[in-house]
């Protein structure tokens, strides 16, 4: 089976095209440095040709509002079409938990929406993966909830997912039947978003101070207790956070 992962040389999509290279199947990295661009459609119809299986782990470089939205707009509306005229039987698009509630108030899931909708509507069978957030971007959200000392973030429910395991839930994904649906993934514990950005810190001798702040955004939105935690039916993976830490302070 030949699947093209777009966004393959980055975290996700490399991880993705090393298991199912490991499985047998013909995975190739698409991206802007292999010669496939998904904005500009360069690269595209020669990748595409003789594929059975597109995924898209690719995202936009800003999360403005309105770049976010010009890039899934624009990524999006070629990739299916460049699908359609060679005939791909199967898109499978990486998407976050809670993005619906969030495009409310938040330019860049709106853009998500957006993505989402378009993959929906666009006549190619498909699978979207939503993921809660990886571990890795536990920093990531606690710099972006600073303002000086302070780390201003809700009390509300979280539960983080190694990226690891959301490139092995992609992969089986792409190895599957289309289930034109949403198919949700996440870390098996479950944490308050507050106090887990406090023993983040702890754990990294950072001094910067936890607030806890109901009315805190999250890049643009006012959260819910359960925006971003996954419902019953989603599946969850084995990866501790505990573990994860030991494993990436692991040398090389």
């Amino acid at each position: 089976m030949k699947i093209v992962v777009i966004g393959g040389t980055g975290l996700i999509g490399s991880q993705v095209v090393r298991l199912l290279t490991e499985r047998g199947e013909q995975a190739v990295a698409a991206a802007p440095s292999t010669g496939v661009d998904t904005i500009t459609g360069a690269g595209l119809p020669e990748a595409l040709s003789g594929t059975d299986v597109v995924v898209d782990v690719s995202n936009s470089p800003s999360f403005d509002r309105d770049a976010a939205v010009g890039f899934f707009r624009m990524s999006t509306g070629n990739l299916l079409a460049a699908e359609k005229a060679a005939g791909t039987g199967h898109h499978v698009a990486l998407s976050v938990v809670g993005t619906a509630e969030l495009a409310a108030e938040s330019g860049y899931f709106a853009a998500k929406q957006l993505q989402e909708e378009l993959i929906a509507g666009a006549g190619v069978p498909f699978t979207i993966v939503h993921a809660t957030q990886f571990y890795e971007f536990v920093t990531g959200i606690i710099d972006a909830a600073t303002d000086g000392d302070a780390v201003r973030l809700a009390p509300v429910g979280f539960q983080p997912i190694a990226s690891a395991d959301v490139a092995a839930a992609v992969a089986e994904v792409a190895v599957a039947a289309p289930r034109n649906a949403v198919l949700e993934v996440a870390g098996p514990q479950r944490f308050r978003l507050d106090e887990l950005a406090r023993t983040t810190l702890a754990a990294r001798r950072d001094s910067r101070t936890v607030r806890t702040d109901p009315a805190a955004r999250y890049w643009g939105a006012e959260l819910k207790t359960d925006t971003l935690t996954p419902g019953a039916d989603a599946t969850l993976f084995g990866t501790r956070l505990a573990d994860w830490r030991l494993s990436a302070a692991q040398p090389g």
